[in-house]
């Protein structure tokens, strides 16, 4: 079972759809006290990063999650659920993540720069043999909608970039957990093989 967790973020039917279109055995999961019966889990985010850190809490799922990354087994953050991953962010001053990934989430500046970016814009993968890769395009076009981008301060986690205004840490990767700034179920076809990689390659039996 794949658990796409529900916290009150929304946004979960399309990347439930998309999931399952790949073949994967996908269930909402609302109750923290079930996420040792997955075998991997995605964590969806749409929404401001501090609100989606309180949800968490408030759910019941931040301890279960920190052990489930601690413990190293397949995990994909989507958009703020990517973000959660990082230090912290300047959409929530003093707003602990979870420290996955070194490093804080800055608002997008720049004179000019229409903010939030929504729309397509071409990744850069920095580490062409990650799994979640295999078979894309070179240079592929991906969906982002967001305000705030991550700022890793580990070039080495970082498997993809993308730049409006700034160069940034599009997605990252240590061991089998992972985050993408873009939606990959808004991606049309390049999406929908991230995320049948992920299912091939990042779960376990």
């Amino acid at each position: 079972m794949i658990a796409l967790i529900d916290y009150g973020s929304g946004n979960l039917r399309s990347v439930y759809n998309a999931l399952r279109s790949q073949g994967g055995d996908v269930e909402i999961l609302a109750d923290p006290a079930r996420l040792h019966e997955a075998q991997a889990v995605v964590l969806p985010g749409v929404g401001a990063f501090g609100d989606c850190v309180q949800q968490i809490r408030e759910r019941g799922f931040w301890e279960p999650l920190q052990e489930w990354i601690t413990a190293d087994r397949p995990f994909l953050g989507i958009c703020v659920g990517y973000q959660v991953l990082f230090e912290g962010s300047e959409e929530a001053p003093g707003v602990a993540g979870m420290g996955v990934f070194k490093g804080q989430v800055r608002r997008f500046q720049g004179e000019g720069l229409k903010v939030p970016q929504i729309g397509w814009n071409v990744l850069k993968l920095t580490q062409r043999e990650h799994s979640l890769w295999d078979g894309l395009p070179s240079d592929p076009y991906v969906y982002f909608v967001h305000s705030f981008y991550p700022e890793a301060i580990d070039t080495d986690v970082v498997t993809a970039t993308c730049t409006y205004g700034e160069t940034f840490a599009a997605a990252a990767a240590r061991g089998r957990i992972g985050g993408v700034q873009f939606h990959p179920e808004k991606s049309q076809a390049v999406g929908l093989g991230i995320l049948g990689n992920f299912l091939r390659h990042q779960t376990v039996a």
